[in-house]
Protein backbone atom coordinates (compact mmCIF):
# COMPACT_ATOMS: atom_id res chain seq x y z
CA UNK A 1 0.00 0.00 0.00
CA UNK A 2 2.88 2.63 1.07
CA UNK A 3 4.28 2.01 -2.42
CA UNK A 4 0.82 2.05 -4.21
CA UNK A 5 0.79 5.95 -2.20
CA UNK A 6 4.83 6.80 -3.37
CA UNK A 7 3.55 5.66 -7.11
CA UNK A 8 0.53 7.89 -6.63
CA UNK A 9 2.49 10.71 -5.30
CA UNK A 10 5.31 10.76 -8.30
CA UNK A 11 2.76 10.89 -10.77
CA UNK A 12 1.00 13.42 -9.26
CA UNK A 13 4.20 15.52 -9.19
CA UNK A 14 5.32 14.47 -12.90
CA UNK A 15 1.49 15.94 -13.85
CA UNK A 16 1.68 19.08 -12.28
CA UNK A 17 5.93 19.33 -13.81
CA UNK A 18 4.35 18.69 -17.12
CA UNK A 19 1.19 21.09 -16.87
CA UNK A 20 3.71 24.25 -15.23
CA UNK A 21 5.98 23.18 -18.51
CA UNK A 22 3.31 23.87 -21.18
CA UNK A 23 2.20 26.88 -19.43
CA UNK A 24 5.55 28.34 -19.34
CA UNK A 25 6.27 27.61 -22.87
CA UNK A 26 3.04 28.94 -23.93
CA UNK A 27 2.62 32.45 -25.84
CA UNK A 28 -0.43 34.76 -24.59
CA UNK A 29 -1.85 37.29 -26.46
CA UNK A 30 -3.92 39.50 -25.62
CA UNK A 31 -6.62 40.36 -28.05
CA UNK A 32 -8.85 43.64 -27.25
CA UNK A 33 -10.39 42.89 -31.08
CA UNK A 34 -14.32 41.09 -31.56
CA UNK A 35 -13.88 37.93 -30.34
CA UNK A 36 -14.70 36.43 -34.30
CA UNK A 37 -11.75 38.52 -35.02
CA UNK A 38 -9.37 36.71 -32.48
CA UNK A 39 -10.67 33.39 -32.56
CA UNK A 40 -9.89 33.78 -36.81
CA UNK A 41 -6.49 34.87 -35.14
CA UNK A 42 -6.52 31.82 -33.38
CA UNK A 43 -7.21 29.48 -36.22
CA UNK A 44 -4.37 31.35 -38.19
CA UNK A 45 -1.78 30.37 -35.57
CA UNK A 46 -2.71 27.54 -35.29
CA UNK A 47 -2.14 26.91 -38.69
CA UNK A 48 1.05 28.66 -38.80
CA UNK A 49 3.04 27.34 -35.57
CA UNK A 50 1.59 23.90 -35.30
CA UNK A 51 5.53 23.31 -33.24
CA UNK A 52 4.08 26.34 -30.62
CA UNK A 53 1.41 26.55 -27.85
CA UNK A 54 -0.15 29.74 -28.54
CA UNK A 55 -3.52 31.29 -26.94
CA UNK A 56 -5.21 34.06 -28.28
CA UNK A 57 -7.04 35.70 -24.92
CA UNK A 58 -9.99 37.78 -25.52
CA UNK A 59 -9.22 40.64 -23.38
CA UNK A 60 -11.46 44.32 -23.35
CA UNK A 61 -9.51 47.26 -23.74
CA UNK A 62 -9.80 48.55 -20.10
CA UNK A 63 -9.00 45.24 -18.65
CA UNK A 64 -5.81 44.91 -20.62
CA UNK A 65 -5.02 48.45 -20.44
CA UNK A 66 -5.64 48.18 -16.16
CA UNK A 67 -4.22 44.92 -16.41
CA UNK A 68 -1.02 45.97 -18.06
CA UNK A 69 -0.17 49.31 -16.06
CA UNK A 70 -0.44 47.14 -12.67
CA UNK A 71 1.78 44.01 -13.70
CA UNK A 72 3.95 45.78 -16.00
CA UNK A 73 6.34 43.68 -17.96
CA UNK A 74 6.13 40.58 -15.23
CA UNK A 75 2.14 39.95 -17.07
CA UNK A 76 1.63 36.62 -18.28
CA UNK A 77 0.97 38.21 -21.95
CA UNK A 78 3.55 38.05 -24.92
CA UNK A 79 2.47 40.01 -27.24
CA UNK A 80 -0.46 42.43 -27.52
CA UNK A 81 -3.23 43.00 -30.72
CA UNK A 82 -5.90 45.61 -30.87
CA UNK A 83 -5.66 48.03 -28.19
CA UNK A 84 -6.66 51.33 -28.35
CA UNK A 85 -3.68 53.52 -29.19
CA UNK A 86 -4.94 55.97 -26.26
CA UNK A 87 -4.09 52.85 -23.42
CA UNK A 88 -1.31 51.67 -25.64
CA UNK A 89 0.83 55.33 -25.36
CA UNK A 90 -0.05 54.83 -21.31
CA UNK A 91 1.72 51.53 -21.29
CA UNK A 92 4.48 52.28 -24.27
CA UNK A 93 7.33 52.10 -21.76
CA UNK A 94 6.87 48.09 -21.00
CA UNK A 95 6.75 47.38 -24.97
CA UNK A 96 9.64 46.47 -26.63
CA UNK A 97 11.39 48.38 -29.50
CA UNK A 98 10.33 45.43 -32.74
CA UNK A 99 9.15 47.93 -35.15
CA UNK A 100 11.88 47.14 -37.44
CA UNK A 101 10.25 43.64 -37.83
CA UNK A 102 7.28 45.24 -39.27
CA UNK A 103 6.86 45.00 -43.49
CA UNK A 104 4.09 47.14 -43.64
CA UNK A 105 4.97 50.68 -45.84
CA UNK A 106 2.24 52.87 -43.34
CA UNK A 107 0.91 55.72 -44.42
CA UNK A 108 2.63 59.07 -42.77
CA UNK A 109 0.68 59.51 -40.23
CA UNK A 110 0.56 55.94 -38.60
CA UNK A 111 4.51 55.51 -38.51
CA UNK A 112 5.47 53.67 -36.33
CA UNK A 113 8.23 56.42 -35.64
CA UNK A 114 4.33 57.89 -33.05
CA UNK A 115 5.25 55.06 -30.37
CA UNK A 116 8.98 55.44 -30.70
CA UNK A 117 9.15 51.89 -32.90
CA UNK A 118 7.81 50.25 -29.80
CA UNK A 119 4.31 49.25 -31.26
CA UNK A 120 2.82 49.55 -34.90
CA UNK A 121 -0.71 50.21 -35.45
CA UNK A 122 -3.07 47.65 -36.36
CA UNK A 123 -6.54 49.33 -37.58
CA UNK A 124 -8.34 52.71 -38.11
CA UNK A 125 -12.28 51.98 -37.24
CA UNK A 126 -14.53 54.78 -38.55
CA UNK A 127 -18.53 56.24 -37.72
CA UNK A 128 -20.85 57.03 -39.96
CA UNK A 129 -24.51 57.66 -40.02
CA UNK A 130 -26.70 54.46 -40.77
CA UNK A 131 -30.00 54.81 -42.27
CA UNK A 132 -32.71 52.33 -41.97
CA UNK A 133 -34.61 53.00 -45.26
CA UNK A 134 -37.49 51.14 -44.69
CA UNK A 135 -38.28 52.42 -41.39
CA UNK A 136 -37.81 56.12 -43.09
CA UNK A 137 -39.86 55.29 -45.73
CA UNK A 138 -42.66 53.90 -42.85
CA UNK A 139 -42.70 57.07 -41.20
CA UNK A 140 -42.49 59.20 -44.19
CA UNK A 141 -39.27 60.81 -43.18
CA UNK A 142 -36.32 62.76 -45.11
CA UNK A 143 -32.65 61.22 -45.48
CA UNK A 144 -30.63 63.37 -42.78
CA UNK A 145 -26.97 64.24 -44.31
CA UNK A 146 -25.91 66.44 -41.27
CA UNK A 147 -25.70 66.55 -37.91
CA UNK A 148 -27.83 69.89 -38.02
CA UNK A 149 -30.31 67.83 -39.27
CA UNK A 150 -30.33 65.38 -37.13
CA UNK A 151 -31.94 68.05 -34.18
CA UNK A 152 -35.23 68.24 -36.34
CA UNK A 153 -37.56 67.19 -34.29
CA UNK A 154 -39.43 65.22 -36.81
CA UNK A 155 -36.82 62.67 -35.76
CA UNK A 156 -37.95 62.44 -32.31
CA UNK A 157 -37.02 58.75 -30.71
CA UNK A 158 -35.82 57.57 -34.06
CA UNK A 159 -32.21 57.84 -33.02
CA UNK A 160 -29.23 55.89 -31.07
CA UNK A 161 -25.82 56.77 -30.26
CA UNK A 162 -23.35 54.74 -28.20
CA UNK A 163 -22.60 56.28 -24.73
CA UNK A 164 -19.55 57.74 -24.36
CA UNK A 165 -18.43 56.53 -21.28
CA UNK A 166 -18.71 53.24 -22.06
CA UNK A 167 -18.21 52.93 -25.72
CA UNK A 168 -14.96 54.46 -27.73
CA UNK A 169 -17.78 54.51 -30.80
CA UNK A 170 -20.02 56.74 -29.04
CA UNK A 171 -16.62 58.83 -27.38
CA UNK A 172 -14.78 59.51 -31.26
CA UNK A 173 -18.46 61.04 -32.30
CA UNK A 174 -18.16 63.26 -29.12
CA UNK A 175 -14.29 64.21 -29.70
CA UNK A 176 -15.30 65.11 -33.68
CA UNK A 177 -18.06 67.45 -32.71
CA UNK A 178 -15.70 69.13 -30.17
CA UNK A 179 -12.93 69.42 -32.28
CA UNK A 180 -15.59 71.11 -34.67
CA UNK A 181 -17.32 73.26 -32.42
CA UNK A 182 -15.18 73.39 -28.84
CA UNK A 183 -16.52 71.72 -25.11
CA UNK A 184 -19.38 73.83 -24.85
CA UNK A 185 -20.47 74.11 -28.22
CA UNK A 186 -20.52 70.23 -28.35
CA UNK A 187 -22.23 69.74 -25.29
CA UNK A 188 -24.93 72.47 -25.87
CA UNK A 189 -25.58 70.03 -29.37
CA UNK A 190 -25.93 66.92 -27.73
CA UNK A 191 -28.49 68.80 -25.23
CA UNK A 192 -30.23 70.11 -28.42
CA UNK A 193 -29.65 66.41 -29.77
CA UNK A 194 -31.12 64.80 -27.02
CA UNK A 195 -35.06 64.56 -27.24
CA UNK A 196 -34.53 62.29 -31.07
CA UNK A 197 -32.21 60.18 -28.86
CA UNK A 198 -34.32 56.83 -27.75
CA UNK A 199 -31.69 55.72 -26.20
CA UNK A 200 -27.75 55.93 -25.64
CA UNK A 201 -26.42 52.85 -25.22
CA UNK A 202 -23.94 50.54 -23.54
CA UNK A 203 -22.11 49.37 -26.28
CA UNK A 204 -20.66 50.28 -30.27
CA UNK A 205 -23.10 47.99 -31.77
CA UNK A 206 -26.10 48.68 -30.02
CA UNK A 207 -27.81 51.57 -32.24
CA UNK A 208 -26.95 48.71 -35.09
CA UNK A 209 -28.98 46.10 -33.42
CA UNK A 210 -31.88 48.57 -32.79
CA UNK A 211 -31.81 49.71 -36.32
CA UNK A 212 -31.67 46.14 -37.53
CA UNK A 213 -34.63 45.87 -35.58
CA UNK A 214 -36.58 48.99 -37.03
CA UNK A 215 -36.63 50.20 -33.26
CA UNK A 216 -35.04 53.38 -34.97
CA UNK A 217 -34.00 54.93 -38.19
CA UNK A 218 -30.66 56.54 -37.44
CA UNK A 219 -27.68 54.91 -35.67
CA UNK A 220 -24.74 56.35 -34.94
CA UNK A 221 -22.43 53.39 -35.11
CA UNK A 222 -19.24 51.87 -36.72
CA UNK A 223 -18.75 51.91 -40.78
CA UNK A 224 -17.53 47.92 -40.23
CA UNK A 225 -20.55 46.62 -38.72
CA UNK A 226 -23.24 48.56 -40.92
CA UNK A 227 -21.84 47.28 -44.05
CA UNK A 228 -21.60 43.70 -42.50
CA UNK A 229 -25.37 43.71 -42.01
CA UNK A 230 -25.93 45.48 -45.32
CA UNK A 231 -23.68 42.14 -47.49
CA UNK A 232 -26.51 39.89 -44.89
CA UNK A 233 -29.63 42.28 -47.09
CA UNK A 234 -30.45 45.40 -44.76
CA UNK A 235 -31.83 48.08 -45.96
CA UNK A 236 -29.18 50.54 -44.61
CA UNK A 237 -27.30 53.20 -46.22
CA UNK A 238 -24.46 54.78 -45.00
CA UNK A 239 -23.80 58.77 -44.54
CA UNK A 240 -20.89 60.66 -44.09
CA UNK A 241 -21.71 63.62 -42.34
CA UNK A 242 -20.42 67.20 -42.82
CA UNK A 243 -17.29 67.06 -40.53
CA UNK A 244 -16.05 63.84 -41.84
CA UNK A 245 -16.23 59.77 -40.93
CA UNK A 246 -14.42 60.34 -37.06
CA UNK A 247 -12.45 57.49 -36.14
CA UNK A 248 -9.83 55.70 -34.09
CA UNK A 249 -6.92 53.26 -34.17
CA UNK A 250 -5.60 50.42 -32.49
CA UNK A 251 -2.24 48.84 -32.03
CA UNK A 252 -0.38 45.95 -31.46
CA UNK A 253 3.18 45.05 -29.32
CA UNK A 254 5.81 43.07 -27.60
CA UNK A 255 5.90 43.16 -24.23
CA UNK A 256 9.56 43.64 -23.26
CA UNK A 257 11.93 40.48 -22.61
CA UNK A 258 10.14 38.96 -25.12
CA UNK A 259 12.37 39.97 -27.87
CA UNK A 260 14.96 37.13 -26.48
CA UNK A 261 12.49 34.42 -27.11
CA UNK A 262 12.55 33.66 -30.81
CA UNK A 263 9.49 31.84 -30.62
CA UNK A 264 7.79 35.24 -29.51
CA UNK A 265 9.25 36.78 -32.03
CA UNK A 266 8.35 34.16 -34.83
CA UNK A 267 4.66 34.71 -33.80
CA UNK A 268 4.79 38.96 -33.43
CA UNK A 269 6.44 38.75 -37.25
CA UNK A 270 3.97 36.69 -38.15
CA UNK A 271 0.99 39.04 -36.60
CA UNK A 272 2.41 42.21 -37.80
CA UNK A 273 3.17 41.04 -41.30
CA UNK A 274 0.91 38.36 -42.38
CA UNK A 275 -1.99 38.40 -39.64
CA UNK A 276 -2.68 42.44 -39.91
CA UNK A 277 -3.24 42.19 -44.06
CA UNK A 278 -5.56 38.91 -43.66
CA UNK A 279 -7.39 40.90 -41.11
CA UNK A 280 -7.72 44.35 -42.95
CA UNK A 281 -8.97 42.01 -46.11
CA UNK A 282 -11.32 40.45 -44.29
CA UNK A 283 -12.72 42.23 -41.56
CA UNK A 284 -11.27 46.00 -41.19
CA UNK A 285 -10.06 48.05 -44.45
CA UNK A 286 -10.07 51.39 -43.52
CA UNK A 287 -6.56 52.84 -44.98
CA UNK A 288 -3.52 52.62 -42.67
CA UNK A 289 -0.94 51.66 -44.90
CA UNK A 290 0.37 52.48 -48.46
CA UNK A 291 -1.38 50.92 -51.25
CA UNK A 292 -3.84 49.42 -49.22
CA UNK A 293 -6.50 47.62 -51.37
CA UNK A 294 -10.39 47.49 -49.98
CA UNK A 295 -11.53 44.06 -50.46
CA UNK A 296 -14.73 43.80 -48.67
CA UNK A 297 -18.03 44.08 -50.89
CA UNK A 298 -19.87 47.46 -50.61
CA UNK A 299 -17.85 49.20 -48.48
CA UNK A 300 -17.10 52.89 -49.43
CA UNK A 301 -14.14 54.21 -50.83
CA UNK A 302 -12.24 57.38 -50.46
CA UNK A 303 -13.89 58.40 -46.90
CA UNK A 304 -13.99 62.12 -45.85
CA UNK A 305 -12.23 61.58 -42.32
CA UNK A 306 -13.08 63.87 -39.17
CA UNK A 307 -10.34 66.39 -37.71
CA UNK A 308 -9.31 63.45 -34.89
CA UNK A 309 -6.85 66.12 -32.94
CA UNK A 310 -6.41 64.51 -29.33
CA UNK A 311 -8.18 61.26 -29.63
CA UNK A 312 -5.24 59.32 -28.16
CA UNK A 313 -5.46 61.63 -25.02
CA UNK A 314 -6.50 59.63 -22.31
CA UNK A 315 -5.78 62.24 -20.40
CA UNK A 316 -8.32 64.60 -22.83
CA UNK A 317 -10.61 61.80 -22.55
CA UNK A 318 -11.02 61.41 -19.04
CA UNK A 319 -11.91 64.98 -18.70
CA UNK A 320 -14.71 65.69 -21.41
CA UNK A 321 -16.26 62.44 -20.20
CA UNK A 322 -16.51 63.98 -16.56
CA UNK A 323 -18.59 66.69 -18.41
CA UNK A 324 -21.00 64.14 -20.37
CA UNK A 325 -24.24 64.16 -18.00
CA UNK A 326 -25.88 61.51 -20.22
Amino acid sequence: MKKFFIAVTVLALICLWAVSQQNSSTIIIYSSMEQFRGEALQEQLNEEFPDLHVKVVYASTGKSAAKLSVEGEKTDADIIVGLETGYMTRVIDIMAPMSHLSEINYIDEFNPSIFDNQAVIWERYGGSLIINTDVLEKYDLPLPKTYQDLLDPIYKDKIAMPDPKSSGTGYFFYKSLVNEFGVEGALDYFDALHPNIKQFTESGSGPIKLLNQGEIAIAMGMTFQAVNEINKGMPFELVFPELGSPYNTSATSMLKGRENDPDVVRVYTYIINEAFVIDKDLYSPEQVYKDQVNKIEKYPEHIPYANMEGIHSIDEKDRLLEQWKY
